[in-house]
């Protein structure tokens, strides 16, 4: 292994949090090799392109789009569901695109996504203990001994599901699915069918102008027809990230080949920790979960660690305060980092703060607090002056009842309905699009006090 990676062993005398216990270690270790002699997921140039454009988030001249599964199943690996879930980012692209007037830049939590941290180690039914489901890429969610024994060869099974997940993605975004002007045409039938209020149906129409207008000037060019898109997950298993480091042959620096952009959580952001440690080695463009304890020090500190020349769109601070905490916590965060003088895109997760359980066990979320930490998200950056660079949100492309609220007020009875999540709840279709024309009146609002600089001219997807 090139000493520009750490050794694995070097890795795991580190601190390290949320790893699977494999009890058969010589069944781990095949895997890793396994995946050591597997291509890159990815590669280096197109990582390096998306860090020039989350440079431009950070600088006002972008919005970040990032969104898709709480957790990714192999079940899920169908062409109609990639296919849906892919249809609804796009759409919200093409409505956010218009009110911000800047490229937006789509990132899917896709091909990836198998694996979640949990807050205990085991669960309990009818006084039977078992290992929590830590997502497919560890242990199966069917509440017996042997789904929930972690099995290392599923990181295999990760990889060969994030490639098929992959190539469908790159299929259909090169292939004319992303054609501004069917999306668009989706957004205008759900703006309809559900009679959402009237100032969406203004900038529905307002697109539809436009697009009219393009095609009457002849504007049929590719940037109508395809998009840049870009795979994301959290970097939450040790093996799986370190067999997936490659040293690029262009520039001989290391990369993690399993996605455009990894995330450290909330959980596993130990600045001294294995995770931090293998991620600062690697030169993808990198996000960190900061909840509502994080202070400007300890973002600062975890930003030097894996950023210490502070190139431009290497770090991404996703927040995730909880709609009663966003207005108070999250401007002396930022007021303190800004202070630093260093330049991060700032994103909102406005899920992960706002999730209960109801009286039936399910676990939800209300939309109207979604809405909520996103306002609040917008309100202070506008008083401070600083460009609100993202939103990062969990969603499908399917008709589920997990979220309450939204447009067709979906209640605690409906839940029972179609709640298929494996792990946390999802924004269905309907909510995320609801929610897309939301985000895009605060930046069209937004666009008005704050004067971006200008764009760079060579960016014009």
């Amino acid at each position: 292994m090139p000493e520009l990676i750490p050794a694995l062993s070097t890795l795991r005398a580190l601190p390290q949090v949320q790893q699977p216990s494999y009890p058969d270690q010589a069944a781990r270790q095949r895997a890793i090799d396994t995946l050591r002699r597997l291509p890159p997921l990815v590669f280096a140039g197109e990582c390096d392109e998306l860090r020039g454009k989350i440079a431009q988030v950070a600088t006002g001249r972008a919005f970040i789009l990032q969104g898709g599964d709480c957790a990714e199943t192999f079940d899920g690996v169908r062409a109609d569901a990639i296919k849906a879930k892919l249809r609804v980012l796009l759409a919200m692209s093409v409505v956010l695109t218009y009110a911000a007037q800047v490229p937006v830049v789509k990132i899917g939590r896709i091909a990836g996504q198998y694996a979640k941290p949990r807050s205990k180690d085991d669960e309990v039914r009818d006084g039977v203990t078992l290992p929590a489901y830590r997502g497919d890429a560890v242990n199966g969610f069917e509440f017996t001994e042997q789904a929930r024994r972690p099995d290392p060869e599923r990181l295999v099974r990760m990889y060969n599901a994030s490639a098929a997940t992959l190539n469908l993605v790159r299929a259909f975004v090169k292939g004319g699915f992303a054609d501004l002007r069917q999306l668009h045409a989706w957004n205008a039938s759900f703006v309809r069918d559900t009679h959402v209020e009237k100032r969406y149906e203004q900038l529905a129409g307002e697109i539809e102008r436009a697009l009219g207008f393009m095609e009457a000037c002849g504007v049929d060019g590719e940037t109508m027809r395809t998009v840049d898109f870009y795979a994301s997950h959290e970097a939450l298993l040790l093996d799986y990230e370190y067999a997936m480091t490659r040293i690029d042959s262009r520039s001989h620096e290391p990369y993690d080949t399993s996605a455009h952009m990894v995330w450290i959580g909330e959980r596993t952001r130990q600045p001294h920790g294995a995770q931090v440690e293998l991620l600062r080695s690697v030169h993808n463009p990198l996000g960190i979960k900061l909840g509502p304890s994080t202070t400007g020090k300890v973002a600062l500190e975890i930003a030097d660690r894996l950023d210490p020349t502070r190139i431009p769109g290497r770090i991404t601070f996703i927040t995730r305060m909880g709609a009663q905490a966003v207005r108070e916590k999250l401007p002396p965060l930022i007021e303190e980092v800004e202070a630093s003088g260093r330049k991060v895109a700032w994103v909102c997760d406005p899920m992960h703060g706002n999730t209960f359980e109801t009286s039936k066990g399910f676990k939800t979320r209300e939309y109207a607090a979604v809405v909520e930490e996103l306002n609040g998200f917008f309100d202070v950056h506008e008083q401070l002056g600083t460009w609100p660079g993202g939103v990062h949100v969990e969603l499908t492309g399917d008709d589920v009842t997990e979220c309450l609220g939204g447009a067709f007020r979906l209640s605690e009875e409906d839940l029972e309905s179609r709640y298929e999540t494996t792990c946390d709840p999802r924004l269905n279709r309907n909510q995320s699009l609801e929610l897309a024309f939301m985000i895009a009146e605060r930046l069209n609002h937004y666009r008005s006090k704050y004067a971006p600089a200008p764009l760079t001219p060579d960016w014009n997807d």
